[in-house]
């Protein structure tokens, strides 16, 4: 017997159903379904013959899932109604018992939180191996000499080991937001029902345990229409998508030959299919590209969300296509980060020639007329001048005479000038906390290592 007297259009049935793309959550349908039914059985509804008969469909049903052996039917709408449909085919009528107590509702917004709860955890390891790996490439570089930039225009040196940890911390923020999304996990929404609560007094702490949750839901409306815990996700992962695509963007710039700082192993790079000298940076490229399908993904599921009312709503079900995708794709753009990293060679000839420019100690000069007495300001003022002289000359700003020099900047000691722009002598004068100095570097490396070990 059925509510509706007519069949569903199939253009109906093709938007409707979901089993396309939800049928991935079937590990997180079984598991619950198992909790279900042992708590069903703990509280009297189900006989222990029943539970047993249950739990032991549930395993035939998991193991044909496994085994890629499951008979998936046109009229399976949903992962969900698969799984009790073939439920019962083996277990008989008992299978219909396993949906007492419980809604679609609560059903898909448990399965969808364990997924992101096990999603969240796979981040957190993913990128405590990258920063691993970034940490191992900063102290093997501790102390080669680059330029760093601004606006993309040579600006101070750096060493190479100082550039490297800055993605570090980067990866290491990302690593907590993704725990903290793993933390908005821990509250489960099954035994909310449809939305107002079931009539059975369930034991849903006995549930909660089975399924390692630290707490249940405590109103039923909010359990069902919650799916705050995908959007901390999402944007976990637009935030961390965005740091790979900066990294990606300098690994292109980097093994160029217009920079030829690093060459990037050919197990992640490709061939032209007419030009046979090219070797393209194709997988660094992709991790920019990569980074705003996350963030469209986030922007989509705020979008399904906003303005939605409590509790239930169909549209609720495109959390799905854009928690998978985003899960999908951050993962190969963290795998594909790690791989180049591995396996990059940097040209340490290349950088120092780049970090020797006399250019960028232009600061450097300028707090050396400081140290003197003059304004900052002031100083400012006199070095861009000595700069401006020295590039319409084609000249380095230690290639002027003392003469010269008294001329452009009467309080410049030109010996100073000549011991400041000695190559690297500006590098190490950065000697502030978190500076590019060594003995601030192995500073930072020692709390890197640290940060790194305490996850």
């Amino acid at each position: 017997m059925s509510r509706f007297s007519e069949p569903q259009h199939p253009d109906f049935q093709a938007i409707n159903a979901s089993l396309a793309f939800d049928r991935r959550l079937w590990p997180h349908d079984v598991a619950q379904s198992r909790a279900h039914a042992r708590m069903l059985a703990s509280i009297g509804v189900l006989g222990e013959g029943e539970r047993d008969e249950l739990l032991g469909g549930i395993d035939t049903v998991a193991a044909e899932l496994e085994a890629g052996s499951f008979l998936f039917l046109p009229d399976d709408e949903d992962i969900h109604t698969a799984i009790e449909r073939r439920l019962t085919e083996i277990v008989g009528p008992v299978g219909g018992k396993l949906h007492t107590a419980r809604s679609r509702n609560d059903q898909v917004a448990t399965d969808v939180v364990l997924f992101v709860r096990g999603a969240a955890a796979d981040a957190e390891r993913a990128l405590g191996e990258l920063a691993a790996v970034l940490l191992a490439r900063a102290e093997a570089h501790l102390d080669w000499p680059m330029p760093g930039y601004t606006h993309l225009q040579r600006a101070q040196p750096v060493y190479l080991g100082h550039h490297l940890l800055a993605y570090f911390w980067m990866f290491l923020r990302d690593r907590d937001r993704f725990a903290s999304a793993r933390a908005a996990c821990d509250v489960l929404p099954l035994g909310a029902g449809a939305l107002a609560g079931v009539n059975f007094a369930t034991d849903r702490d006995l549930v909660a345990r089975e399924l390692g949750f630290a707490s249940v839901a405590p109103n039923s409306i909010d359990a069902v229409s919650n799916r705050d815990f995908a959007l901390d996700y999402l944007a976990a992962a637009a935030t961390t998508a965005t740091h790979l695509s900066r990294l990606g963007s300098e690994l292109v710039l980097w093994s160029s030959e217009e920079f030829g700082f690093c060459t990037l192993s050919d197990a992640w790079t490709s061939g032209s299919s007419i030009m046979p000298q090219k070797k393209n940076p194709d997988a660094a490229e992709l991790l920019r590209a990569k980074a705003p399908r996350i963030v469209a993904h986030l922007a989509a599921l705020h979008g399904v969300l906003h303005g939605l009312p409590l509790t239930y709503n169909k549209d609720m079900q495109e959390d799905k296509e854009h928690l998978f995708d985003a899960v999908d794709t951050l993962a190969l753009s963290l795998a594909a980060a790690r791989g180049m990293l591995a396996t990059v060679a940097f040209d340490r000839e290349r950088l120092e020639q780049a970090a020797s420019d006399e250019m960028i100690a232009a600061v450097d000069v300028a707090d050396l007329l400081v140290r003197s007495g003059i304004p900052f300001r002031e100083a400012h003022g006199i070095v861009a001048g000595m700069v401006r002289e020295a590039l319409e000359q084609g000249r380095s700003l230690s290639g002027f005479s003392d003469r010269e020099l008294a001329a452009l900047a009467p309080t410049l000691d030109p010996q100073a000038l000549v011991q400041l722009l000695a190559q690297g002598s500006w590098l190490e004068s950065k000697v502030s906390v978190g500076g590019t100095a060594l003995v601030r570097l192995r500073e930072q490396l020692v709390a890197a290592r640290a940060a790194i070990a305490s996850a």
